[in-house]
């Protein structure tokens, strides 16, 4: 068994004892939803995600898993509807404007989608994926130069899932033009072997 796949199953059976223990601890069944996102066990995860906002309906954090597990098989509507829920509970959840914006630049709004992803960065200026977001929306608008400039933003701030930058399709409006070509080409030759990382739930 993979050392990743390991860890995230102890995990798994460590917030399953302490459900046993409390069957009240509403993060408890929050963190075990997200380590079965990470095996992939997306219905079991809605479950858990479920339980912990009916024990507590004003954990923001909850409405966010659940939509990135919603975004993951791209039931939209449901990740939206989850995002929007965050932002009512915390009006300052940075992550739930980004992530309903990237569900709206996905479905092509890009008049939502750029109101939420800049919400994002002016409550979190530092929020390495929301810099990205801006990359992906301005590439949307096939606006290499200044989509290549958010990038650049992100990459500065840590962000570093290349995987992620050479193969999403949010990124094939300007994947031929230079300042994209530039971006990887320094990656790739500071990098030879860098591993590629999935984007996955914090």
């Amino acid at each position: 068994m993979p050392k990743k796949i390991w860890k995230y199953n102890f995990n798994i059976e460590k917030y399953t004892n302490a459900i046993k223990d409390n069957p009240s601890d509403f993060k408890a069944y929050n963190n075990r939803g997200v380590y079965l996102f990470k095996t992939g066990e997306y219905d079991l995860s809605i479950i858990d995600f479920n339980k912990a906002a009916e024990l507590n309906p004003s954990y923001d954090a909850v409405y966010v898993n659940r939509g990135i597990t919603y975004l993951e098989i791209k039931r939209y509507d449901l990740a939206i509807a989850d995002f929007t829920k965050a932002v009512e509970v915390n009006p300052r959840n940075n992550m739930a404007y980004n992530n309903r914006g990237f569900c709206y630049l996905l479905l092509g709004n890009l008049e939502k989608a750029e109101l939420d992803i800049k919400k994002a960065v002016d409550i979190s200026p530092g929020n390495i994926y929301a810099l990205n977001s801006m990359a992906e929306l301005y590439a949307a608008k096939n606006d290499a130069e200044e989509a290549c400039e958010w990038l650049k933003k992100a990459i500065r701030k840590g962000y570093n899932d290349w995987s992620y930058i050479k193969t999403s399709k949010t990124y094939d409006n300007i994947r031929n033009s230079p300042c994209f070509i530039e971006i990887i080409s320094k990656h790739d030759s500071s990098h030879p072997a860098a591993a590629p990382r999935k984007r996955e739930l914090p």
